[in-house]
């Protein structure tokens, strides 16, 4: 892989780490237990896609 492709993937990376993050956040002050529940569904789908792009590098 070339540095710049490596950049790409390192970029991928951190973004799905701040979406994780940020749903997370948003999903622990929610008391709609419905609501709370889509949102840490996202989460978990940004979890997944980190593990994707991640495996690529390894």
């Amino acid at each position: 892989m070339s540095p710049k492709e490596l950049l790409y993937i390192e970029d991928a990376l951190n973004h799905e780490q701040d979406f994780k993050k940020s749903c997370n956040d948003l999903a622990n002050q929610m008391q709609d237990a419905e609501l709370k529940k889509f949102v840490q569904g996202i989460a978990d789908r940004h979890s997944a896609s980190y593990s994707k792009f991640y495996s690529l590098i390894c």
